[in-house]
């Protein structure tokens, strides 16, 4: 996985300031200091929601000579020119150039907006800078290093092709991404890669929808832009975003809501208590009828959900079905567990809830005035035992204990 700390522009045509750098004049802090705030609150973000962590984490910053050397080998190649301000690769020497995204270069135009600088010497909107030079907006750019085309930094395409090369090789198997990189920055790292080596870049890409917020795009101005820590205030487990996450597919647009937050935690609260409660009933359940499924259907349907584009909604449903059935309860423990290795919900750290003494010695009692049909005694004991804020849910030949 790459971090980006150097070279993104608030626009993706080569345009605007560099992002990091209006955030530290913005902030007050250096443009280090920004880089690492963000970093650590990307990380410490993938964390919360149980994203595995990359083998490796490599900044853009620390991947300088790389990136010089690729882009001397697109300029022997003869895919770059040199103005004033930049190193660009020219689009029109590269045949394939749009061929993800299914758009005519003639159709790339360079956005006429107010108040953001273009290269006059620039030969094509579509063209994209590979290394600015430390010349005229750029001019007191605090991240730069010695090039042989001067004093600079990188663009924002370039880092990704070299970094991805250099730890993964000429030819990647998977490249994921938001839906709003195919146009540009993925088309443009597929020219420069792809001219470069004369290999194909990608086998597949992955590109995800967006999210919106009650049925917006997330935005400052609109103060919709909620971080993990406004998930925690509400009283939701990280983890239910994850649940939540899943019942829409990657391909299409989500919209979160507070109600579909708090919904998902609470259908997270019922997966563990699922667990707690077939742990429990192990050993001292058996079915009053045989199920119309058995425990390896649910995990072929559940496999099969996986294997269509990642049905993520689907599988869920099956997660769901399965644990409403009537097939044993430690299948249910075995199937639930075994699901979660995919859905990364951590059910299998979910413990037994300590249940005090007195309460035990209460419940036993009452069994036990069960057993020998004396049920007044038996609700009376219930009742106590509700009283001392724990609840009692009788399943058959076994029971679970809760506390209220």
């Amino acid at each position: 996985m790459n971090i980006t700390d150097v070279g993104h522009l608030t626009g993706d045509d080569d345009s605007g300031e560099d992002k990091l750098e209006k955030g530290a004049q913005k902030s007050g802090k250096s443009v280090w200091d920004v880089a690492t705030y963000y970093t650590e609150f990307f990380i410490n973000t993938l964390r919360a929601v149980n994203v595995m962590p990359a083998d490796s984490i490599i900044k853009a910053t620390d991947c300088i000579k790389e990136v010089i050397q690729l882009i001397r080998i697109l300029m022997e190649k003869g895919y770059t020119y040199q103005t004033g301000e930049a190193v660009y690769f020219d689009v029109t020497k590269f045949a394939g150039y749009g061929k993800l995204s299914g758009q005519k270069l003639e159709e790339k135009k360079q956005q006429a907006r107010e108040n953001v600088h273009i290269d006059p010497n620039k030969r094509s909107a579509a063209d994209f800078a590979l290394w600015f030079k430390k010349v005229g907006r750029f001019e007191n750019h605090v991240m730069h290093w010695p090039s042989p085309w001067g004093e600079g930094f990188p663009g924002w395409h370039i880092e990704c092709s070299a970094i991805s090369m250099n730890y993964l090789g000429e030819t990647i198997d998977i490249h994921s991404g938001g839906v709003d990189h195919i146009p540009v920055h993925h088309e443009n790292e597929i020219a420069q890669s792809e001219a470069a080596t004369g290999k194909p870049f990608v086998r597949y890409w992955f590109h995800n929808e967006f999210l919106l917020v009650d049925g917006q795009k997330m935005s400052k101005s609109l103060e919709n832009i909620y971080a993990i820590e406004d998930i925690k205030k509400q009283g939701i487990d990280p983890l239910a975003l994850r649940l939540l996450f899943f019942q829409t597919h990657y391909r299409q647009q989500m919209n979160f809501t507070w109600e579909s937050a708090k919904a998902a935690g609470e259908a997270y609260q019922k997966l563990k208590e699922y667990i707690r409660t077939f742990r429990a009933q192990q050993q001292s359940f058996r079915p009053s009828e045989k199920a119309p499924k058995t425990p390896g259907s649910y995990r072929v349907e559940f496999k099969e959900a996986l294997a269509n584009d990642l049905q993520m909604p689907q599988a869920l449903a099956v997660v769901w079905e399965m644990v409403k059935s009537t097939i044993l309860p430690e299948d249910k423990l075995d199937l639930l567990l075994e699901f979660d290795r995919v859905l990364g919900l951590k059910l299998s750290d979910i413990e037994e809830e300590e249940i005090p003494e007195e309460i035990q010695k209460l419940v036993d009692e009452r069994e036990q005035a069960r057993k020998k049909g004396n049920f007044a005694k038996a609700d009376e004991l219930r009742k106590l035992i509700q009283q001392k804020g724990y609840t009692i849910d009788d399943q058959g030949d076994s029971y679970r204990i809760k506390k209220t």
